[in-house]
């Protein structure tokens, strides 16, 4: 079995795999006579495809608790999926880059209760690896007539660790 081991998430090196959304580092100003702080154009949302629109749903994660086995990945060919946590809970992002599914080319990170990620269109992704507790994560993607989830099994499981 191939170990994975967890990095930490920042912009830099989540990347090839599409936004962290975060307040730290972004582009913000100030609306609403100075009474509020806007952080600017956090991602980069896609949507393709026949009747292609935004939706907003809420995803409640249940926990898991590392090492955890993986299995299996999903893409999404038409659109982008944002994920922003709202239960304040760390969770984990395991990635792999567009296209043709590599197992050697899957990354792993820890994100924060405080930092979103968005996957660009055909990034794989894992599901929810909510850690600590049930989590919630308002999630902005794609609905529209083309089924825009594919899933595939691994060959072999990769162990997911600290």
């Amino acid at each position: 079995m191939m170990k994975l081991a967890l990095q930490p998430l920042t912009r830099e090196a989540f990347k090839p795999f599409g936004d962290v959304v975060e307040t730290e580092g972004a582009t913000h100003f100030p609306i609403n006579n100075g009474t509020t702080t806007r952080f600017h154009d956090l991602a980069a949302l896609q949507f393709s495809g026949s009747n292609a629109k935004p939706i907003v749903s809420i995803f409640r994660g249940q926990a898991f608790t590392l090492p955890l086995e993986i299995t299996m990945m999903e893409h999404h060919p038409y659109g982008s999926q944002l994920f922003m946590p709202l239960s304040g809970h760390p969770y984990v992002v395991v990635v792999a880059p567009k296209g043709e599914l590599q197992p050697q080319q899957i990354q792993a990170f820890l994100a924060t209760g405080q930092q979103g990620v968005n996957y660009h269109s055909g990034v794989w992704h894992h599901p929810l690896i909510s850690l600590e507790a049930s989590s919630d994560f308002l999630i902005v993607d794609r609905a529209g007539e083309e089924a825009n989830c594919i899933e595939q099994d691994l060959n072999q499981s990769i162990l997911l660790e600290f």
